[in-house]
């Protein structure tokens, strides 16, 4: 695997080391992800990372999601809301160190792999992570060769050549505008394996 359960593991931790520093903040008041509160934004990453374990270990035969949702309780504190992300990170990293490599299940980027869950799982982690760090006005500071290694894999499109992996994967999010390069509007990741002509 070139974007492994530990890469998942070092986003997850550097992402709650980031946003940790404004846990005396009111995360309902500060903006997150889209219209999501950073309070929410936080929510929906916990739940995105047991989304992805659960898909792994239950493989619809249809086209869909498990059918249930995570959600933190209502008075979750800032802290917890970081615990809750944290473990969303260890119930999937887990999972993709117990399921075989040849494990193919759904997402709507195409049928993923365990790598693949990894590299979404890491993606989910870092740009959620940054929209709350905006919000709360704090830095994020992740690996850059867990950023290299999920831009690999999961925008082989991408070229990131001269640029920080970290700078150049908010790039292929739409988090931010580089000059001389178009606009990353309406992005895709690839969640099947690189190998798979049949991506879709």
């Amino acid at each position: 695997m070139t974007v492994t359960p530990d890469d998942l593991d070092a986003a997850t931790a550097s992402v709650a080391d980031g946003l940790r520093q404004a846990s005396g903040h009111d995360w309902s008041a500060a903006p997150g992800t889209g219209e999501l509160t950073a309070w929410r934004t936080a929510e929906h990453l916990g739940d995105c990372l047991i989304s992805y374990a659960a898909l792994l270990l239950a493989r619809p035969s249809t086209p869909r999601f498990v059918c249930f949702e995570a959600v933190a309780d209502r008075a979750a504190t800032p802290s917890e809301l970081l615990e809750f992300v944290t473990v969303g990170g260890g119930i999937l990293s887990a999972t993709l160190r117990t399921v075989a490599p040849d494990v193919r299940a759904y997402h709507p980027s195409g049928r993923a792999d365990p790598e693949g869950f990894a590299g979404m799982g890491c993606v989910e982690a870092l740009v959620h992570g940054e929209d709350m760090a905006r919000g709360l006005d704090v830095t994020l500071d992740p690996p850059r060769e867990v950023c290299a290694r999920v831009l690999a894999r999961m925008f082989p499109d991408v070229d990131a050549d001269g640029l920080d992996p970290w700078t150049a994967l908010l790039w292929a999010t739409d988090r931010t505008e580089l000059p001389g390069r178009p606009s990353r509007a309406g992005w895709q990741w690839r969640g099947a394996p690189l190998d798979d002509d049949a991506a879709g």
